[in-house]
């Protein structure tokens, strides 16, 4: 029987909501079809948007969406995207597939969508082939309340007043499809953008820098020499690939190996956090600068028969699992990470919603952000869960539990916990310092390794309540079946 102990009495830090935001870009069928179907569509939307998927998410309390990349972002140009649609440019999404991007999705429509959703907006700036004016004049259309051009742009294309924008992002993956720049050249152009990104009629801008890739430390070492004291947060991006960036691996059709080389790969997402956050403290003593890990999840080969382009995969009980251990880490890392978002939202990558013409899916990897919403701004707690090291191969191993804990503002204790073994369920005594329990509910995700939901079988993977606990004098007791995630309430 594995211990399993969660101390009430040791705080640590608080979990910010905006761990459990999300990211959408102009790629495939993320924006249009899967959230944005227009007003005149057959689907029932509201301003153009999906009413049943603004619903989900909505249910999942999402907190923070990020737009419009991504590596789209650093091609965007925003007044491409504003006035009446029969006027806005048309494009090719030259990195996404070849599409036809005709801008009917901008700026006005990104802030509706935000408030149906209820949930902070987080823009990214195109700083790879744009200019700082036209960064400086987006800043200002959004945001700027009195007498200026931009303000009179708005409001003449239907907004009189500004919107209220928290997070700004100056660049993406600028060491890569953002403009293949060095650290140090990338640094020097973002303390410049950044210069003209002000804060107007109220509203404070939280400036987040383009931050490295999995372990490019370089990267991190250079820009928070340079850049440091001028950026709120640094983004950090790391995806999940079973196989390598050619051949990545089926969605669906996989073994046993694949499944704990692909959680193997995951939890690597720990160590890197750690390590360019001791780089990150060389410069930021007063650790005033947040981790944004703003891209992360699994990404396979696209499912047979769709435009590569597009990005588009199943998602499985392995996926569930890789978002479950993510976020348990974003959790346990909380004093320093602020934020994160999965990639993406809708039909791209590990998607929590699903969509084929006018019907939606809700995959294991939504189910799993269902559960653990209840973390959003508690409080992590010291815990600790005995484990083992399993799997098949040597260097592919992995602990067989994986778990953390939180305190919410009404003294309830959530914790979540993963089974990662494929074969074996586990006993576990758990026991809780500073807290008797009272009442207790749970809830599980399981099922086999490769099961998903389809649009024929859209129930397949679904949480479902767990009962099969023993509160004793020090905690509880229960054992959680192999490929699980479970979630419980202690109060």
């Amino acid at each position: 029987m594995a211990k399993y102990i969660i101390n009430a009495e040791k705080k640590i830090s608080k979990i910010s909501k905006e761990i459990y935001g999300h990211f959408s870009e102009h790629l495939g069928r993320c924006i249009y079809e899967g959230i944005y179907v227009g007003e005149n569509s057959d689907i029932p939307n509201v301003n153009g948007m999906r009413k049943d998927v603004v619903q989900a998410l909505k249910e999942i309390k999402i907190p923070v969406l990020r737009w419009p990349g991504g590596c789209f972002a650093d091609e965007y140009h925003w007044k491409d995207g504003i006035g009446p649609k029969e006027n806005r440019k048309k494009m090719i999404n030259t990195h996404w597939g070849g599409a036809v991007e005709d801008n009917s999705f901008g700026t006005h429509e990104f802030m509706e969508l935000c408030r149906q959703l209820e949930c902070e907006p987080y823009i990214n700036g195109n700083l790879g082939s744009g200019t700082v004016q036209e960064m400086a004049e987006w800043v200002e259309y959004l945001t700027f309340n009195g007498i200026s051009p931009m303000a009179e742009l708005r409001k003449k294309n239907g907004h009189e007043e500004a919107w209220k924008v928290k997070y700004f992002g100056i660049g993406n993956e600028n060491w890569g499809c953002g403009g293949n720049m060095t650290p140090d050249f990338y640094a020097n152009m973002y303390r410049r953008y950044q210069t003209y990104c002000r804060n107007y009629s109220g509203n404070k801008l939280y400036k987040i820098a383009c931050g490295p890739p999995d372990n490019n430390y370089n990267w991190t070492e250079e820009v928070m020499k340079i850049a440091g004291n001028y950026m709120d947060g640094l983004s950090l991006h790391y995806y999940t690939f079973p196989g390598g960036w050619s051949n990545k691996g089926d969605a669906v059709e996989f073994d046993s190996e694949c499944w704990y080389k692909t959680l193997n790969k995951t939890l690597k997402m720990d160590e890197f956090i750690k390590n360019h956050i001791k780089i990150m403290n060389k410069y930021d003593k007063e650790e005033r600068v947040a981790l944004i890990v703003d891209e992360w999840g699994s990404w396979y080969d696209v499912e047979k028969g769709t435009n590569p382009g597009f990005l588009y995969q199943q998602n499985t009980m392995r996926d569930a699992v890789i978002a479950g251990i993510n976020l348990n880490i974003f959790n346990k890392n909380s004093k320093r990470v602020k934020m994160a978002n999965i990639a993406q939202i809708v039909n791209v990558l590990q998607s929590v919603i699903l969509t084929e013409g006018e019907k939606m899916i809700l995959t294991p990897t939504y189910h799993v952000f269902n559960m653990y919403k209840d973390h959003q701004e508690a409080t992590l707690l010291e815990s600790y869960i005995e484990t083992k090291e399993i799997g098949l191969e040597e260097e592919n191993l992995v602990p067989n539990l994986h778990e953390s804990a939180s305190i919410d503002k009404y003294g309830r204790i959530i914790f979540t916990i993963n089974n990662l073994s494929i074969t074996d369920d586990y006993k576990i005594e758990t026991g809780l310092l500073g807290k008797e329990p009272k009442m207790v509910t749970a809830n599980i995700l399981n099922n086999e390794m490769n099961a998903c939901n389809t649009f024929e079988n859209p129930n397949m993977v679904n949480v479902k309540e767990f009962n099969n606990f023993k509160i004793t004098e020090k905690g509880l007791n229960f054992t959680i079946p192999k490929c699980s995630v479970m979630r419980f309430v202690i109060e």
